[in-house]
């Protein structure tokens, strides 16, 4: 106890719009998981068509570029906290949208993936942009490890009620109301709302100020700052399996929405402990230790996957893929921001502009992995590209070390060169 009050204590002694952020973030933790999991499981039910979740997932990839660009134009006239809860609320709302959408044809789905990246592109574009204007480098690892661990605790817990509410609601009736299973996905979307306005009403607590630099749209930029996007573009290029995969193999190989929440929530009570501590204790020379950590569990997962191709080896995968994500966040989004703090000193420039480019790197890289695996499902066999495009993308992935390396060495530099 004495333990958890110095640990509450600390977190009672950072500046008041880093603790609403990460009050704000702890609450949009718990809607996360079913943004990120089960929409691929329900469009998979629905569909039983590993490319309609690939397809579904690209859309919104298009639609978080789109908002990310409209995003730059409202910070002029628009608080970004309005903007930021613009994001987490149709979330939410766009998430209910496509759960009554009798037929999921390409279509439907391409519309329903876009509304949700354009809520998306309003989240992360705004979070990154007051994550980086309330925190600093030396207290960022404390930031993002104290989020992943809430993060960690909702893939626990969230999917497992989830998963157990799905599995035993089909074919029930409550109150006269005859449950199916893509009724009972309705329910869980509007507990999703519930949880996005009450995020919103603890971000109005805070004080935030929009960029007085209102250019953003640049499209030539130094050395240090291409390289930190071709290192977005590996992220991305993971990153979009990292939502359709566990989902789709699962569905394919495990069995439903029950064993995805139990798998997904056993996978993740190690990795809550493990990040809150390195985000305690860590400093940021030890970053790149935790990054590759990150890197190579997953490539190792992704073998497992690709050779097994069974229960097992799917098993093994998402125990690796949950310890992988916070790991190589951990220690990827301090990079990018004291990369972001470094070369917008050097341009002079508006730190949203940095943000913008990093979400086309990122997507850039979401639509080569996505498109490989849409590739290999039509060219040669769905269960081909399930195989092997995951180990593809992670063994690409691999060049991520010594790009990193070179950019923390760079920033490092620079920062030393200005203290002298």
């Amino acid at each position: 106890m004495n333990k958890l009050k110095s640990e509450y204590l600390f977190f009672k002694q950072q500046e008041p719009n880093m603790r609403t952020l990460l009050m704000t973030n702890m609450l949009y933790a718990l809607v996360l998981p079913v943004v990120e999991i089960f929409i691929g499981a329900y469009i998979m039910r629905n569909t039983s068509d590993p490319i309609s979740v690939a397809f579904y997932q690209l859309f919104m990839y298009v639609g978080i570029v789109f908002t990310s660009c409209l995003n730059g134009y409202l910070l002029r006239i628009v608080n970004v906290k309005t903007l930021y809860a613009a994001g987490i609320l149709v979330s939410g709302l766009s998430m209910y949208a496509m759960m009554t959408i009798k037929s999921l044809g390409f279509m439907e789905l391409g519309i329903a993936g876009f509304s949700m990246g354009a809520a998306a592109g309003f989240f992360w574009t705004n979070r990154y942009l007051l994550t980086l204007n309330n925190t600093t480098d030396d207290n960022r690892n404390y930031f993002f490890g104290l989020e992943s661990f809430f993060f960690s605790i909702a893939s626990i817990s969230v999917p497992l009620i989830i998963g157990a509410f799905l599995s035993q609601i089909d074919g029930v009736s409550v109150l006269g109301i005859a449950f199916d299973v893509n009724l009972a996905y309705q329910v869980v979307t509007m507990a999703v709302i519930g949880l996005t306005i009450l995020a919103t009403i603890v971000l109005w607590r805070g004080k935030f100020v929009n960029p007085i630099e209102k250019d953003f749209i640049y499209f030539r930029f130094t050395l240090l700052w291409r390289k930190m996007l071709v290192l977005s573009s590996l992220k991305g290029m993971v990153q979009g399996f990292l939502v359709t995969a566990p989902a789709i193999l699962i569905m394919k190989l495990v069995g439903n929405e029950g064993s995805l929440g139990l798998i997904q929530g056993l996978s993740g009570a190690l990795t809550a402990v493990l990040v809150y501590i390195l985000g305690r204790v860590a400093q940021p020379k030890d970053r790149l230790k935790i990054f590759t950590a990150g890197l190579l569990l997953f490539f190792i997962g992704t073998l497992f996957n690709g050779v097994l191709f069974s229960a097992v080896g799917v098993i093994v995968f998402v125990l690796c893929k949950v310890l992988f994500q916070p790991l190589f966040d951990l220690a990827y989004f301090p990079i990018m921001m004291k990369t972001i703090d470094t070369v917008s000193k050097i341009e002079g420039r508006n730190k949203y502009a940095y943000i913008l480019s990093h979400e086309f790197g990122l997507f850039l890289g979401r639509a080569s992995g996505l498109i490989l695996f849409i590739f290999l499902a039509y060219g040669v066999s769905q269960d081909f590209a399930l195989k092997y495009a995951l180990i593809i993308v992670a063994a690409l992935q691999l060049i991520s070390y010594p790009l990193a390396k070179n950019i923390i060495k760079q920033t490092n530099m620079i920062d030393e060169n200005e203290k002298n």
